[in-house]
């Protein structure tokens, strides 16, 4: 994923049980966020719903 700096942010999912993990981390900063998704749901979306959580984060982080 990408959010139009250059590098992008790094997506790890890791099943656990009926549930997916979806990490995601800001290479730059280091920033780590995780959300928990159902397996049902497309990695599209789970992504996204962890990039959006991880940019609110960065956003705080600046103030």
């Amino acid at each position: 994923m990408s959010d139009g700096r250059q590098g992008g942010y790094l997506i790890e999912f890791i099943q656990v049980g009926n549930a997916v993990k979806v990490s995601a981390v800001d290479p730059k900063t280091g920033l780590e966020v995780s959300i928990v998704g159902s397996p049902l749901m497309s990695r599209d979306q789970l992504s996204r719903a962890a990039v959006q959580k991880l940019e609110y984060r960065l956003s705080k982080a600046q103030k």
